[in-house]
């Protein structure tokens, strides 16, 4: 089992070789059980794991890209240089336009405490929505970048969006993170109140793994392992 049962490689020419993505064994690079919960009904085909898995309870990443996909890179990095097993990275937030873009990139870290410490979700949004008071533009959308490293500087990366509206206050119970507080209005709904299914279908998380699948499945080929 572990790599060699992950990742496959053939020759098909003297110069070029192919990684073949078959049902692979993945470890997601983040301590967010809701996020790897949300990815592994996004990946089916593969088995996602969590690092506690591999025995790492917690593990502080800095985050010191200036983009969603250069966070991601990083966080993969890290946990790949650890574990040395194919990683899934997610670097997520939202972006509100009347605010140049904030909280973006920093969205976790929205309004962080002076020690460092994050604010729970419910105090985020709160602060969130006290800076958008009285603001008549809320165009707001959520920024997902998905990169699975697979080897030394070899990765596959996926950036999409959600768009949608900030709410003057927060609604529905599911989800987590700004999905209270963020509706959408082609489903009447904000993205707390959608389903697992819906909200994999059209979130920003979601359309960003469809696309990550596809290109999985592209690059897949059959094989036939040797019998032992």
């Amino acid at each position: 089992m572990g790599i060699k049962n992950l990742l496959q490689v053939f020759n098909l020419n003297k110069a070029l070789a192919t990684v073949i993505f078959t049902r692979m064994d993945i470890v997601v690079a983040t301590f967010n059980e809701h996020k790897i919960d949300e990815l592994r009904s996004i990946f089916p085909d593969h088995r996602l794991l969590a690092p506690r898995d591999f025995g790492l309870s917690k593990l502080d990443i800095d985050e010191t890209g200036s983009s969603y996909h250069e966070n991601a890179v990083i966080k993969a990095k890290t946990i790949f240089d650890l574990l040395h097993v194919p990683t899934l990275a997610d670097d997520s937030g939202l972006s509100v336009r009347v605010l140049d873009g904030a909280p973006g990139i920093h969205s976790a870290r929205y309004g962080a405490l002076d020690d460092g410490r994050k604010l729970p979700a419910a105090e985020r949004n709160a602060l969130l929505l006290s800076a958008m008071r009285d603001k008549q533009d809320r165009q707001c959308a959520f920024y997902c970048c998905l990169v699975l490293l697979y080897g030394e500087d070899r990765f596959l990366s996926v950036q999409e969006t959600c768009p949608g509206i900030l709410l003057d206050e927060p609604l529905g119970t599911g989800g987590f993170g700004y999905d209270p507080v963020v509706f959408l209005p082609e489903l009447g709904l904000s993205v707390a109140e959608l389903s697992p299914e819906q909200k994999n279908r059209v979130s920003h998380r979601g359309r960003a793994g469809s696309k990550m699948n596809l290109m999985l499945k592209a690059l897949a080929f059959p094989v036939e392992t040797s019998r032992q």
